[in-house]
């Protein structure tokens, strides 16, 4: 008598991940009870069980893991396609910092990360790895969409909407993190975001708070030279991951993001404590950042993972798309040796769950782990290898995708999410961000210079109260001048345009003296 189960998945080939550089012909993957019970033979899987829901994929389908995506900022797919050509310190400073300030809300983080997970589950990321504001609503998200992640309870030294000082900061992180405490696919991590937005009391904190809630620390670190070089000319000659050592975080649970600047010490101390590094290639190409040695850190044994990004700066959450771009860039530093095309697999499969403490439950098809799946249709033709087919062509689609056994993705269309009502969410937060990025990219001329020649015209007469008003405006018009000269910069008519900037700022100047005789 047969065996009934949940679901029969059969595909010309599967990649467990576990063997190493394996793939198996014509099997059957079985699922019940949320788990893989059995991996066979197709014909072995016919004669032995009976399903509920039987997928035969035919000659075109591999099956491997629910990839992983190990360094996102869903929310910000909003504001994706916002900044080109500029840096990260001036793709910080003068689009996503401004926008934030403007936007930041749980409805923005909600609608963010919604976009952002249907986007990822369409092209086979079944887990990911979150850094963001209003953690508690990307969880939320999370759970209604079936998916598996991790959401980051954030600190940075600045006021935002989601919390205005340190101490609430971690006051929520904490409060989310004991919220979903026993959730099976929501976890929480600690998220300081970056060596040189958190200080040493802030990082200590957050040390001690992971070893007792046994959590890890997800960082952005030497992401850029400049970042590396400020942070020895502010500590003393130290870079930012020999004061992480000093305070006691470069350990085990650290999740290391982007590293593109590393010397051999550097990636010493790291294999020596067993700290993970995510690999973020099309972002740091994207902004300049530099590339992460990866050959030499997998070499020196240390873990690697693949992350997006925020589609922000990348401009997607193809993880499929990373892999490659991870190799291509790979083999362009011929000094190391190149990495093979299963060695990339691991990083947003295996490795990602073995960084998150999870390689027990997920990250490779094995028998007892958890059913999280992928079914990819692979397009070229002939194929020697599918997973050399996997991972280097770039038109593969994703058509199917399981978590726990159920059915998330299928033949490429969403099962849970309502994905015509989302779009429209979509497409009003992205004429309201439009709007608001159109017109703060320069001063409104003629309507400034109106109130400046109403704030001449003010006397020892004019109401205190009025005249403070007056002083307020004029200083939020200063403070802008300073994203105004950035856009002036990069006019078309480069040299009026700075010039009339320029006059912009002496009338303010002179307005400003005047308006301080009459306080």
């Amino acid at each position: 008598q047969k065996m009934e189960v949940d679901t029969l998945i059969s595909a010309r080939w599967i990649v467990p991940i576990v063997p190493a550089d394996t793939y198996l012909e014509n099997s059957c993957l079985v699922i019940k009870d949320e788990k893989i019970l059995d991996i066979l033979t197709q014909s072995e899987a016919k004669n032995k069980y009976k399903a509920l829901n039987s997928f035969d994929l035919g000659k075109d389908h591999v099956l491997i893991p629910g990839m992983i995506n190990m360094h996102s900022h869903s929310p910000m797919t909003l504001l994706r396609g916002l900044a080109d050509d500029v840096e990260l310190m001036d793709w910080l400073l003068h689009f996503m910092w401004p926008h934030e300030g403007k936007w930041m809300s749980p409805d923005f983080v909600r609608v963010g990360s919604s976009i952002a997970l249907n986007e990822m589950l369409k092209s086979g990321v079944t887990c990911f790895n979150d850094m963001y504001f209003f953690p508690d609503v990307t969880a939320k998200a999370i759970d209604e969409s079936g998916m598996r992640g991790v959401v980051g309870a954030i600190a940075i030294q600045f006021p935002s909407a989601w919390a205005s000082n340190t101490d609430e900061y971690f006051e929520k992180g904490l409060k989310v993190l004991k919220e979903w405490k026993e959730h099976d696919r929501v976890h929480v991590v600690f998220a300081p975001h970056a060596t040189y937005t958190v200080d040493d009391a802030g990082l200590t904190r957050m040390r001690d708070l992971a070893e007792q809630y046994d959590s890890r620390v997800h960082i952005h670190l030497h992401e850029t030279s400049k970042e590396v070089s400020d942070h020895k000319n502010q500590y003393g000659g130290r870079s930012p991951i020999q004061r992480l050592s000093d305070l006691g975080l470069l350990n085990n649970r650290l999740i290391a993001v982007h590293m593109t600047q590393l010397t051999d010490e550097d990636i010493k101390a790291i294999a020596a404590a067993g700290a993970t590094v995510v690999h973020c290639p099309e972002s740091n190409l994207k902004l300049g950042s530099g590339i992460c040695p990866v050959s030499k850190l997998v070499s020196a044994g240390i873990n690697v993972c693949l992350g997006t990004d925020g589609a922000a700066s990348n401009d997607d959450l193809d993880l499929l798309g990373e892999m490659r771009t991870a190799s291509y860039v790979d083999k362009f530093k011929v000094d190391d040796p190149a990495l093979s095309a299963f060695e990339v697999l691991r990083f947003g499969t295996i490795n990602g769950a073995k960084a998150l403490g999870l390689d027990h439950k997920i990250g490779s098809l094995e028998i007892g782990k958890r059913a999280d799946v992928v079914a990819v249709k692979l397009t070229a033709r002939p194929i020697y290898n599918p997973i050399l087919t996997l991972v280097y062509n770039g038109t593969n689609r994703v058509e199917y995708s399981w978590v726990d056994g159920k059915l998330l993705l299928d033949q490429g269309k969403p099962t849970l999410t309502d994905e015509i009502k989302l779009y429209h969410e979509v497409e009003e937060w992205g004429e309201k961000i439009s709007s608001w990025d159109k017109k703060r990219k320069g001063p409104e001329y003629e309507m400034i210079e109106g109130k400046l020649a109403e704030y001449q015209q003010y006397s020892s007469e004019t109401p205190k109260d009025k005249v403070k008003e007056a002083q307020t405006q004029v200083q939020e018009w200063k403070n802008s001048t300073f994203g105004w000269g950035f856009f002036a910069a990069r006019h078309a008519e480069r040299k009026s345009a700075v010039h009339k900037l320029t006059q912009l700022q002496e009338s303010l100047e002179e307005i400003e003296g005047e308006l301080k005789k009459l306080e």
